[in-house]
């Protein structure tokens, strides 16, 4: 009989310390105020699904982990208020989209590569594709952002990530073929569906973290308007498929926690090489970062359900050579898997990342994936070291220096590939204070324009200091670097160095703990 009462002990023991909950709260018809019911909804699901600052506590809350992550969202978009619709569907989207194209840069812009015809169709399927000599902004920015739009036509119609990738891809063919009547391009036709695909999830995700059509009035009016603007062709879907104004009693959409960081203030650009606030001008400086998902959450890993982007805008008369968008860079990662060595969390896996930079001595745009290795090192409750290393291939990047010819009349820039590696370290102390470590490294080599190679190192130190709440006083040093090798000029070296002091504001989801930036 003690036998019997002493597992009747462990047992009990056992269900104290892991409360099993197969699924979030829903809200119940008739039980209550909807929004009242909602906001305790909330308010349970963060308490109990959130992380710590120190070690994650043993077995608290366990989820159904085929359908939930550890902080009670869909893993996956209800199959049931989000089924896939007809091929047909996404497809015509995707050639409305081209129409649209084409009837503004022919009636409104009344642009020349706008006026296509039958012969210059036969044309472009006749004499094949060439590498174009568009603007590098258009190329590395906007046809990326075209591929968002094919890429959304499927994905906000029921289809995942793989299977909206073949859309963005037959869009960016179309447009090519008979979108205009100069020849395809061979650089648009692998930038636009590639890099379109990567911001295109990440607009998609961003566009799920606003929405939750759960709520009602005035609430659920912004949310549609912010996810609209955020991801146009999910807001056009949602008007046609009657979504926004249907109210659930549930989530319905995949999500991860968010955490945004909004960096403002002032940016200095010296004369002299390798100075530090020497002689120079000062620029109006303003900077986000997104970071989405915990990397140190063990699951199976989907594209994209952790991603960074970053954005620096530098505004002001002191730099009349770069541009205004001063670096757009982020990542996000195709295949994954976490493990645990003694206290050290780990994830390594396989990632896309998009850079592109406009400094004063080169500008930069690629492409690339390789292979990355996360890792969380707990120095003490409240002190962490997180570290990322990257390596990756660059299959196409565009690349220009501000000191040496770089084509033969046709463009300002070169096409070329090669190589890439990235280290960021960040020592968190809590919520106190950051010191980081960054470095960015790509090695490229001239496969159309000038030839030749061109080796660039970024290097980025960084430190913040709170000073109330979330808002932090930091400083953060550049140096840009680049080393390039002309077959038939002389060589070219070059090194410039930037600071900038801001004020730091860090809107930490309350589910996702731990200063990752």
């Amino acid at each position: 009989m003690k036998f019997i009462y002493t597992i009747f002990f462990f047992l009990a023991a056992a269900q104290l310390q892991a409360q099993v909950i197969t699924a979030p709260d829903s809200i119940k018809p008739g039980k209550g105020n909807r929004e009242q019911q909602l906001e305790r909804i909330k308010a349970r699901k963060e308490k109990l699904f959130s992380d710590s600052l120190g070690p994650e506590p043993a077995n608290a809350v366990l989820l159904d982990t085929t359908r939930f992550n550890k902080y009670g969202d869909l893993l996956n978009d209800d199959p049931e208020y989000n089924p896939r619709q007809p091929l047909w569907k996404p497809a015509a989207q995707v050639i409305g989209i081209n129409a649209l194209f084409m009837g503004y840069n022919r009636y409104i812009a009344k642009a020349d590569y706008g006026y296509v015809s039958f012969s210059s169709w036969k044309r472009n399927l006749k004499e094949g594709p060439e590498w174009d000599t568009d603007e590098f902004g258009i190329n590395f920015i906007g046809h990326p952002y075209q591929g968002t739009l094919y890429f959304n036509a499927a994905r906000s119609q029921g289809y995942n990530y793989w299977q909206s990738l073949p859309f963005a891809v037959a869009g960016s063919l179309t447009w090519e073929y008979f979108g205009e009547n100069t020849l395809p391009s061979y650089n648009d036709m692998i930038y636009t569906p590639l890099n379109g695909v990567a911001l295109g999830e990440i607009l998609y995700r961003l566009s799920s973290n606003i929405l939750d059509d759960r709520t009602r009035g005035t609430e659920r009016t912004i949310r549609e308007i912010a996810a609209g603007i955020l991801n146009p062709v999910r807001g056009v879907n949602r008007l046609l498929q009657g979504k926004t104004r249907q109210v659930t009693n549930k989530e319905v959409y995949e999500k991860e926690p968010l955490n945004i960081t909004v960096f403002a203030g002032v940016h200095r650009l010296n004369d002299l090489q390798n100075d530090v606030f020497g002689p120079g001008g000062n620029n109006a400086m303003l900077s986000a970062q997104l970071d989405y998902g915990n990397p140190f959450e063990t699951r199976k890993r989907k594209p994209f359900d952790l991603f960074r982007l970053r954005a620096d805008f530098s505004i002001g008369s002191a730099d009349t050579i770069g541009g205004a968008i001063n670096n757009i860079t982020g990542y996000g990662i195709l295949f994954g898997k976490n493990s645990q060595v003694g206290k050290v969390s780990l994830l390594t896996g396989i990632f896309q990342y998009y850079d592109y930079w406009n400094t004063r001595n080169f500008v930069l745009g690629s492409l690339s994936y390789g292979g990355g290795i996360f890792s969380k090192v707990p120095v003490s409750k409240q002190i962490n070291l997180y570290t990322n290393l990257h390596l990756g291939v660059v299959p196409l990047a565009g690349n220009s220096t501000r000191s040496a010819p770089d084509s033969l009349g046709f463009r300002d820039y070169v096409f070329t590939n090669g190589f890439q590696g990235k280290l960021e370290t960040t020592l968190s102390l809590g919520k106190y204070a950051t010191a980081a470590f960054v470095y960015y490294h790509y090695w490229l080599h001239t496969f159309e324009g000038l030839k030749g190679s061109n080796s660039i190192g970024i290097l980025r130190p960084r430190v913040t200091v709170r000073l109330f709440k979330n808002l932090s006083l930091g400083y953060e040093h550049f140096g840009y670097a680049t080393k390039r090798n002309l077959r038939d000029f002389p060589d070219q070296r070059s090194s410039i160095t930037e600071q900038k002091i801001f004020l730091q504001l860090f809107l930490e989801d309350p589910q996702r703990r731990g200063r990752y930036n």
